[in-house]
């Protein structure tokens, strides 16, 4: 699998750096999701699958 430039940054970053920077990018996109498309990025973050129920437990 090809590594992207955000992987590829994050990489290249002090784990505490590129924790803070993903927090900061992740809040931005947090405004501009909708709320199915921020639920399945939720999901997948967690580890489960796009559209998996236990996410619709959480109120966003």
């Amino acid at each position: 699998m090809n590594k992207g430039p955000i992987q590829k940054a994050v990489e290249s970053m002090d784990p505490m750096e590129a924790a803070s920077e993903l927090t900061e990018v992740a809040r931005e996109l947090f405004f501009v999701l909708g709320e199915e498309a921020l639920r399945d990025f939720l999901a997948r973050l967690i580890g489960g699958e796009e559209g998996d129920k236990t996410i619709g437990l959480v109120h966003l």
